[in-house]
Parts: structure tokens; C-alpha cells; sequence
């Protein structure tokens, strides 16, 4: 099994630049792949998906006849980003991060972007991740976004664009982790050539952001609030909290008590100092948000406010991830960095816009729609791919609840080649890099490469079919064996 009969089909492709011509920092890598006996690659393959089912790296879908839990696909060839691609990355994410935690800072203080004119009022209002109940919060140094997940693809003429921001409960990282503990036991000799940033000291730069939230207390007791065993990312909050060394809680080991977020345990209680909650607002306390969430700890926002307990993410930070304001972050960073956006959205309609929403009515065959407030891969249309009636289905939707609709043009996503079979394909790949605020804002170099496994596919979200790669960023430095220019 090798590369000779891989075809790139016109793609932009992350390992090859064209037929049997491998990028230069690839050359290792397929090289290695190229010298393996019959079989051993497959062999590797089978080896990798057995460790992850051992390590019990799963997932939830939700609604799915099947069952519920899933072992997260993984593709062992990985998905190689060069040193001056990353550079670029890394600088243009911490940028947008910047702009993005002024934006929402502002949104529950002064709305100066709005006053000026920058962005709609509505359009804030409107959003179901505005928080009226936040208005006014002071999160610690200001900070609101503590973790990122921001979601990029690459073009055919391979640019890099950002396709969205999540500032919730980003999740995908502990995959990013398991990832590469398989694959630099899978081509440890292509690894260690190559140079490859490392990506395991994450849990620990996560717990240094999160402790770093209270400087005046000594030792703070950090736990990771989850909504429990059912949630599709319970794996990852449990390994999170594994690899930190903290609590996993759910809202019921919680309670308020004399100002003060206290924990059960089988010695009494004891405070919390910081919470990594991977609830949503809307559960988050239900003396303030739903008043029939179970999940939540009633009171909590109180203490927040009152400075005597740090939330990573803080509630209110889902305003900057609603997809139509999204269409906005551009104007952000002119306006409140004074700069020019490094990382460019996808080119973006907002459908509440009456001739936006005309130019996507009338090129729905062309375009990706997107309903603002899903994610995961629902709600979406992909207009090249669609039948007559989803198109139709959707004009109906956008005419309706025009507020709730975007549109995009359908990209030419780069591919990875992938093992199908007993050969390779190429199949469309995303990369979602995270990011941390604390003291500064860093970027684990890296990130979740996630695959669409179906040939064709333009949808790589885990519910959608899609699988995983491990991401390796290179060093600055040039590769063994490269000769210096």
C-alpha cells in the first residue's frame, strides 16, 4: 500500500502537491509510508483504532437509532501544517480573540460598537447567546473567552479562513490529546524527523489559565463542572479533569452556602475557587437563567458577581458565537484593535438584511445555508448537494425567520488523503485550534483536524460521519536530515 495511485483531483491537498510530488515537509512521512511491507500500514491502522477503544475515547448522537455511544474514527495518516503556516495562524487567532472579548466586554457594558454604528443593535438583541443577566459583569482582568475553539479551512488556492468561533464549551481537545499518543507510537521515526511541536503539556497550561483567574489565593481548588454521564463530551470532561489532577462535579456535588460556592465531599465541604463549567448558560443557575434546569447550582451567579468564585467560560460569551454576528468580527478588529483582520472570514450573507437575503434566495443552488444557533452539522443546507426540495424547504425557512440564516459560498475545503479500503483517498478536512486567555492569550500548536469520511462530504462534524487526524504543527527549526539554506 502506497502513495503511487493517489490523485489529488485538482484539490488543494495537505500532503501532495500534485500527483506522486509530496510537499517538502511531507517527503518523511510518505516516504516512510512508501517502505512499509504489504499490510503493515493497515496492520498500524487496526493497532491505532484498538488503543483508542481501550482508552475508551468515545462520543454521543444524540437521537441516533443505533445507539448512542460511538468510538470517535480516526485516519492514521496525519495532516502535517508547516512552521510559517502555523506562525501565520497563531498570530491572526490571537488577534481575532482579542477583538472578540472586547466585543462581548462591550456588549455588557458601554455597546460603544453599537453607538458608533459598527454593529446592529438588533442584531445583539436578538441573538439567543446575549445574556441580558450579564449585563454589567466584571469577569477577572476582563477576560471572558478563557477557552477557544476556533474552527478554519483552507481554500483550494490554500488560503486560511476562519468558518466560525465557539466560546462556549468548545470541545474536541481531549481527541487532539489521545490522537497524538497513538500516532507518535505509530511513525515514532517520521515523528521525531519531523520535529513535531508537542501538544501534551495542554492540561497543564489549561490549569495554569484557570488558577491564574484568582491570583490572591494561594493553591485554588479548580473542579470541571459537567452535566453528566450523558452529555456527548463526558468523555472529555472526565479526562480533562483526569489530566489537571481536579474534580469532576455535577451541579448537584454544588452548593451555595454563606457567599461561597462550596463542594461535597466525604470530608464535609469545602470552597471552590475557580469552575471550568461545560454547562450552557441556559443551565447554568436557575435562580437566573432556566428556572427548571437540574444541572446547574442555584445562586452561583450571585457569588460570581460578588467576586468570590471565577467561571471559565463566563456566562454571556455565546453572543460572539452566534453565527450572524460572526459576519462582523472584521469591523471588530478595525475597531477596537485598529488593525487589519490577519485571518479573513468566508465571505458571509446575513439573511435579516433584505438584499442579502434576496442574493441568497436567488442562489440557493450555490451556496452553504446555515441556521445561526445549531451547530454540529444540523440545520445546514449545502446548496450544490441539495435536492430541489431541501432548497425549497429552506427558502420557506430564511423567508420566515430570516434572523436565524446565513449563507456562504461553497469553498473548495483542502483534503488529506485518508485509507479507504486497501488504498488512500482524499477527503475534506477542517482544523479547529484552541485557544487559551488567562495572564496572556496562547495557542496549542495544533489542534483537532477533523475528516469527512464520506467521499464527497463537505461535513466533517462527528455526527455527521466525520472522523479525526492528529494535527502536526513543525518546528521553526528545519527537519533532520534537511539541509540549511
Amino acid at each position: 500500500m502506497n502513495f503511487s495511485a493517489y490523485d489529488t483531483e485538482g484539490f488543494y491537498d495537505e500532503l501532495f502537491e500534485g500527483p506522486q510530488r509530496p510537499r517538502p515537509s511531507s517527503v518523511p512521512l510518505v516516504s516512510r509510508i512508501d517502505a512499509m511491507a504489504d499490510g503493515e500500514l493497515l496492520r498500524r491502522q487496526q493497532a491505532a483504532e484498538a488503543a483508542l477503544m481501550q482508552m475508551g475515547i468515545t462520543f454521543t448522537v444524540y437521537g441516533d437509532q443505533e445507539g448512542t455511544e460511538r468510538i470517535f474514527p480516526f485516519d492514521v495518516i496525519p495532516r502535517i501544517v508547516e512552521a510559517s503556516d502555523w506562525n501565520f495562524i497563531e498570530r491572526g487567532l490571537k488577534q481575532r480573540i482579542r477583538a472578540l472579548n472586547l466585543f462581548i466586554d462591550d456588549v455588557y457594558h458601554d455597546q460603544r460598537i453599537v453607538r458608533d454604528g459598527i454593529v446592529p443593535a438588533d442584531l445583539i438583541r436578538s441573538s439567543s447567546g446575549f445574556r441580558p443577566e450579564c449585563v454589567g459583569l466584571d469577569p477577572p482582568r476582563g477576560v471572558w473567552c478563557h477557552i477557544t475553539g476556533t474552527d478554519l479551512v483552507r481554500d483550494g488556492d490554500g488560503k486560511w479562513y476562519v468558518l466560525e468561533d465557539n466560546l462556549r464549551c468548545p470541545s474536541g481537545v481531549s481527541y487532539v490529546l489521545e490522537n497524538r499518543e497513538v500516532l507518535k507510537h505509530t511513525f515514532p521515526v517520521a515523528f521525531d524527523t519531523l520535529r513535531v511541536r508537542p501538544v501534551v503539556d495542554y492540561p497543564h497550561r489549561l490549569l495554569d489559565m484557570l488558577e491564574s483567574l484568582v491570583p490572591a489565593i494561594e493553591n485554588p481548588r479548580v473542579c470541571v463542572l459537567t452535566p453528566g454521564v450523558y452529555n456527548s463530551a463526558y468523555f472529555e470532561h472526565s479526562f480533562l479533569a483526569q489530566q489537571m489532577g481536579v474534580e469532576l462535579v455535577e451541579g448537584r456535588d454544588l452548593v451555595v452556602c454563606d457567599g461561597q460556592v462550596m463542594m461535597r465531599s466525604t470530608t464535609g465541604f469545602q470552597r471552590v475557587d475557580v469552575i471550568y463549567r461545560r454547562i450552557d448558560d441556559d443551565f447554568l443557575d436557575p435562580q437566573v437563567f432556566r428556572s427548571d434546569s437540574m444541572l446547574g447550582v442555584p445562586g452561583i451567579m450571585d457569588v460570581y458577581r460578588a467576586g468570590r468564585v471565577a467561571l471559565a467560560n463566563a456566562p454571556g460569551t455565546g453572543v460572539a458565537d452566534d453565527k450572524a454576528v460572526y459576519a462582523y468580527v472584521p469591523q471588530m478588529v478595525q475597531y477596537y484593535l485598529r488593525e487589519e483582520i490577519l485571518l479573513p472570514n468566508v465571505p458571509t450573507w446575513v439573511c435579516w438584511e433584505q438584499k442579502q437575503k434576496e442574493h441568497v434566495l436567488a442562489n440557493l443552488d450555490k451556496l452553504v445555508v446555515k441556521a445561526v444557533n445549531q451547530s454540529g452539522g444540523y440545520g445546514m443546507l449545502i446548496g450544490p448537494h441539495a435536492t430541489p426540495e431541501q432548497r425549497e424547504t429552506f427558502r420557506g425557512l430564511i423567508r420566515e425567520r430570516p434572523r436565524d440564516y446565513i449563507a456562504q459560498p461553497t469553498l473548495s475545503l483542502s483534503r488529506a488523503p485518508v485509507i479507504v479500503d486497501d488504498h488512500f483517498e482524499g477527503r475534506h478536512v477542517d482544523l479547529r485550534p484552541y485557544i487559551l486567555y488567562g495572564n496572556e492569550v496562547s495557542v496549542i500548536p495544533g489542534g483537532l483536524t477533523r475528516v469527512a469520511l464520506r467521499k464527497g462530504s463537505l461535513v466533517v462534524n462527528s455526527s455527521q460521519g466525520g472522523g479525526s487526524k492528529d494535527t502536526w504543527v513543525l518546528s521553526d527549526e528545519p527537519f533532520a536530515g534537511q539541509q540549511q539554506q
